[in-house]
């Protein structure tokens, strides 16, 4: 965005300062500027939109989460397209290189973080420190999150002469993160050192805090299967600290699609196969017309007929909600029993000669998805205050899970505004979440309530990560898997992406004793977190 400093104008001092292999090079090269010199501010811009990158796109969550979780479905099978992956669980070949973006680019940005760290120690910035520390947990915890155990003790300690660190059990990482989040929390202080270049919150420490202690939330309520008291305890930590209060506190990474930092999603959404393949689940778009959902003409349209028109980003559909229909997971285009054509709700093929799109009139997402410029949803306050209402109903914090559970809705309703589209208006906001409660008549009810609203706001602000992560903590919404032939998970819905195939000969002894520890390195192995039951 215009308004935020150009992340273009830093790359060119970002070129011989980002490869970890010559980092301490660069501290000792009289020609080069050393820690006493260089601004590890200058860092930051980059390292922001690198974790934007770590949740969005070709790097996982579109291929994989998008679709397991059921937000999203496509016909794609096999083959060249790529979009099987995630709705029918059966691999292109590009799947390898799919399976390892995540892990790539989360220690990569983590590696860049852990720079920023040792140049603004040596310079005495503890808040950036801090801040670096901050963001460095969120990124691991995506790793984390999709993997299982990972290296955390001795990870980005290549200097240090630690090549093969170990990995260590999602429990231990999760335990060291927490602390590590919360060390980091207690050392900001708003009279220390000015954050520069920050194009997530401007500097504002107080907002930082927020996001901290909102993110100690989030990994604090992981733990609910395998340890509630700790669960518990993180939350109520997190509570005392501050969480968000507003929307206004909301983690948004900016995008600058004019000096080449485009929304990744935007991008992949932008690709004329991806137009036409990927489209809103029966189970979202059912989800939003049962309960007359004012966001469902802000993200959802029916494309014009024909096949150009569907290839088309430009061309704008009819977003009227009464005309919305999702497509079913699981099928295909390929003539035999799973063709879409044959399911009973097929709308049928649209256009006419040569320009037919055979797909059918199903909704898409609309052009905000599409926008380069949009800002990627890291966390929101929305997100935070469905998970209070999840805490509230287990006992862990005070206060009305009810009263959580409409602000979270409507902050949402309020965030879906920052995607550059159409706004929900307060009365419409309003009048949905009165005719649309939270079900107090049991613990369950309301928690089923909370986590399948938690997976549409979260999906659709794009966060897929996010709902396939919750959905794993929480079991809802409740999700039937898709059973095609060929795929690579028995049928279930996939819980972990394997480890990265090139870990086996870079650190195979680490990589080892991980996989003999967790049980396993496929796709429904359950991680740590998600073994409670």
């Amino acid at each position: 965005m215009k308004k935020y400093i150009s992340l273009f104008l830093l790359s060119s001092i970002l070129v011989i300062t980002s490869c970890d292999e010559r980092f301490e090079e660069l501290n000792t090269d009289p020609n080069r500027p050393g820690g006493s010199v260089f601004d590890p501010n200058l860092l930051l811009p980059t390292a922001t939109f690198q974790h934007g990158d770590l949740i969005t796109g070709y790097s996982g969550p579109i291929l994989f989460q998008s679709m397991w979780i059921q937000a999203l479905a496509s016909t794609s099978t096999g083959g060249a397209n790529y979009y099987s992956n995630a709705d029918k669980y059966v691999a292109s070949p590009s799947t390898p290189n799919y399976i390892e973006g995540n892990w790539n680019v989360g220690f990569s940005l983590s590696s860049r973080l852990n720079q920023m760290q040792i140049l603004a120690q040596q310079r005495g910035l503890n808040n950036l420190n801090a801040v670096g520390q901050i963001m460095k947990v969120s990124a691991l915890s995506v790793v984390a999150d999709t993997y299982g155990d990972i290296p955390y003790s001795e990870a980005l300690q290549a200097q240090q002469g630690i090549s093969q660190p170990k990995y260590d059990s999602q429990a231990d990482v999760y335990n060291k993160m927490l602390s590590d989040l919360e060390a980091a929390l207690n050392s900001l202080s708003a009279s220390g050192d000015q954050l520069r270049n920050d194009v997530m919150y401007r500097g504002d420490i107080t907002k930082w805090r927020k996001f901290g202690y909102s993110l100690m939330l989030k990994l604090g309520l992981r733990l609910t299967k395998v340890n509630a008291s700790g669960a518990q305890s993180w939350v109520q930590k997190a509570v005392a600290g501050g969480v968000f209060t507003s929307a206004d506190d909301d983690a948004l990474v900016p995008s600058d699609e004019a000096n080449g930092y485009s929304n990744s999603s935007a991008n992949a959404l932008n690709v004329p196969d991806d137009i036409y393949e990927v489209r809103w689940s029966k189970l979202m778009i059912d989800y939003l017309k049962n309960t007359n959902d004012p966001r469902l003409r802000i993200v959802a349209e029916v494309p014009p007929a024909g096949l150009a028109a569907n290839r088309n980003g430009l061309v704008v559909g009819n977003n009227d909600p009464a005309v919305q229909i999702g497509l079913p997971n699981g099928f295909d285009l390929r003539g035999g029993s799973f063709d879409i054509s044959n399911h009973p709700n097929f709308p049928g093929a649209t256009g006419s000669g040569g320009d037919v799109a055979i797909i059918g009139a199903y909704s898409r997402p609309t052009a905000i998805y599409r926008r380069r410029n949009a800002p990627v949803f890291l966390l929101t306050y929305a997100e935070v205050q469905l998970l209070l209402a999840d805490a509230a109903v287990r006992g862990f914090v005070p206060g009305s899970a009810a009263d959580f559970y409409r602000q979270g809705v409507l902050g949402a309703f309020t965030s879906m505004a920052k995607f550059g589209g159409e706004t929900v208006s307060a009365s419409a906001a309003t009048a949905y979440i009165n005719a649309n409660p939270l079900n107090v008549s049991s613990a369950n009810a309301s928690l089923k309530m909370i986590n399948e609203q938690i997976w549409a706001t979260t999906s659709l602000f794009a966060n897929f990560l996010e709902a396939w992560n919750n959905w794993k903590r929480t079991g809802f919404p409740e999700l039937t898997p898709v059973n095609f032939p060929g795929n690579f998970s028995s049928g279930q819905i996939p819980r972990r992406q394997p480890y990265p195939a090139g870990e086996s000969s870079t650190n195979g002894e680490s990589l080892r004793a991980a996989v003999t520890r967790m049980g396993g390195d496929n796709w429904i192995t359950r991680t740590w977190w998600d073994g409670g039951n």
